[in-house]
């Protein structure tokens, strides 16, 4: 085992509370697992502001910061991470903080980022070349005030120990709670697959949502009552996905004209209806995938896609995981 590793998490007015103590508590429990163990404690936790003292977060609650950041060696801590929240336009705007991050990054073992923190990161340059995520709203801003930023906005996270579908250097994770996923993957790569598994556990969460899964279910349900001509149809699909639900079949069941039915879905749903179709069979081959309760193909079978290979693809496709995986993460 390493020396005990310092875990920092920068503070400022307006923070996302569960930003900051989500990931933060991930590690503190790890500590409690090993403690459990009869292990020493694997990680100190610090909280590092403009000032020492407390902060207001954007739920009004305070948080007591341990140091001011501008006298912290970086070279004391293994990770430091960086909060999202109402106050990010204010720390990517302060030149001084900037600078101390860009100089940090060669410093620290690892730099991440956990909502809209992405974007000051990105104004601190240490994102330009990586891949990096955010917070669903906000990659279009990230994208378009810092192109040299490889934005990949429908994924959890960009850590990646190996360095094969991301970076275990500089990282940055998508919304809230998916700063909860990547602490997850941290713990893993730091103390092994059993820790974590027992911080899940503890926390009552899955171990573990890969960084590449979307950030959110592909298919919102729509509210039907406010889309009179399609309302029946859309009610009437999700209980018959195993059948023909090819354009000119519902068509037929709408008593509408293919062009208009296609015209309707995008104008009212933004999508087509072989999409739609689509992404409600991935909806429902997730949800009997973690009653764990049917075989793959059978799973295959009662959502229209017919052979587990055309699951298999579509899956992927949708999720960045194979059914195989999903069913051993969630099921």
């Amino acid at each position: 085992m390493d020396a005990v590793r310092q875990i920092a998490c920068l503070i400022f007015p307006d923070v996302m509370s569960l930003d900051v103590v989500g990931p933060l508590q991930v590690f503190a429990s790890a500590n409690a697992e090993r403690q459990r163990q009869g292990l020493p404690a694997a990680y100190t936790l610090r909280l590092l502001a403009a000032e020492a003292g407390p902060v207001a977060t954007s739920a009004g609650l305070r948080l007591h910061a341990d140091q001011a950041w501008r006298e912290v060696d970086a070279r004391e801590l293994d990770t430091l991470l960086i909060p999202g929240g109402l106050g990010v336009d204010a720390q990517r705007a302060d030149l001084a903080l900037l600078a101390w991050l860009h100089g940090a990054e060669t410093q620290v073992r690892r730099l991440g980022s956990i909502c809209s923190g992405a974007l000051i990161l990105a104004a601190a340059g240490v994102l330009d070349g990586r891949p990096a995520t955010t917070h669903w709203a906000d990659t279009d801003e990230l994208q378009r005030c810092h192109p040299a930023v490889v934005v990949q906005g429908n994924r959890l996270h960009t850590y990646d120990p190996r360095n094969r579908d991301g970076d275990a250097h500089v990282f940055t994770s998508a919304g809230v709670t998916a700063g909860i996923d990547l602490a997850l993957a941290l713990v893993e790569a730091d103390l092994g697959r059993a820790i974590a598994l027992a911080v899940a556990r503890r926390l009552v969460m899955f171990l573990r949502r890969p960084g590449g899964q979307t950030q959110f279910s592909t298919l919102l349900a729509p509210e039907t009552a406010r889309l009179p001509r399609l309302g029946a149809l859309l009610d009437w699909l999700p209980g018959n996905l195993g059948g023909d639900l090819s354009l000119p079949a519902l068509a037929e069941r709408a008593c509408l004209a293919p062009r208009t039915l296609s015209r309707l879905f995008v104008q009212e749903l933004g999508m087509s209806p072989g999409r739609y179709v689509e992404r409600l069979r991935v909806e429902a081959a997730r949800a009997l995938l973690q009653d764990a309760q049917m075989s793959i193909a059978t799973i295959a079978r009662l959502t229209g896609f017919g052979h587990p290979e055309n699951l298999r693809r579509t899956f992927h496709k949708h999720l960045a995981v194979s059914p195989q995986e999903y069913a051993e993460r969630f099921g």
